[in-house]
């Protein structure tokens, strides 16, 4: 099991449930064999991660995956009910043990009275020319180098959006194309 993949959006299709007891993933309208899902990756849970996080212990099928256990989820001892959305990556692992960059959410912090955003992304050369050449707040989120880059966004107390990055693993992992998956770095 790698520490970290070059995929920030592995799979989102379908919807999921989760069995706190036996770690079972129940999805419908999943694809988890042929989108490539596999052991280490990240599962989180619930729009802005609302039921939390694990990790991809093993795949049965396109509808069946086991996660290694519920500690991360939001609470560990009740089933995510199914239905839930969900997406899948190959974030690096030992981001979700960061109580900052943990699962993408949103949050009031003491430096903001609006929501603090925070999450981690896959940035390849591709998105950061992109970001680099946009002008305005898209200009703003622009990391220093291709990688894992951990993101946070707030708007300050004169109404300024400020945008944090923090590359987590630099690195040549993502060169060509991770995916047109996320929409805070556009592939083009």
């Amino acid at each position: 099991m790698a520490l970290w993949g070059n995929t920030d959006l592995v799979t989102n299709a379908g919807t999921i449930g989760i069995a706190y007891t036996n770690g079972l993933v129940t999805g419908a309208g999943t694809t988890f064999v042929t989108a490539g899902v596999s052991t280490g990756n990240v599962i989180t849970v619930g729009t802005g991660a609302t039921y939390g996080y694990a990790i991809v212990e093993s795949v049965t099928d396109a509808t069946t995956l086991t996660i290694v256990n519920t500690d991360n989820l939001v609470d560990p001892a009740a089933d995510v009910p199914a239905g839930a959305t969900y997406f899948i990556s190959q974030e690096p692992l030992y981001v979700l043990g960061d109580s900052h960059f943990r699962a993408p959410e949103s949050k009031t912090s003491g430096f903001s009275t609006s929501p603090v955003f925070t999450g981690v992304f896959g940035v390849d050369e591709i998105e950061l020319g992109v970001a680099n050449a946009a002008s305005g707040d898209a200009r703003k989120y622009a990391a220093p180098h291709t990688g894992w880059v951990g993101i946070t966004t707030y708007v300050d107390c004169h109404g300024t959006v400020r945008v944090k990055s923090e590359v987590l693993v630099a690195g040549g992992i993502l060169t060509t194309s991770d995916a047109p998956d996320d929409g805070q770095f556009p592939d083009a």
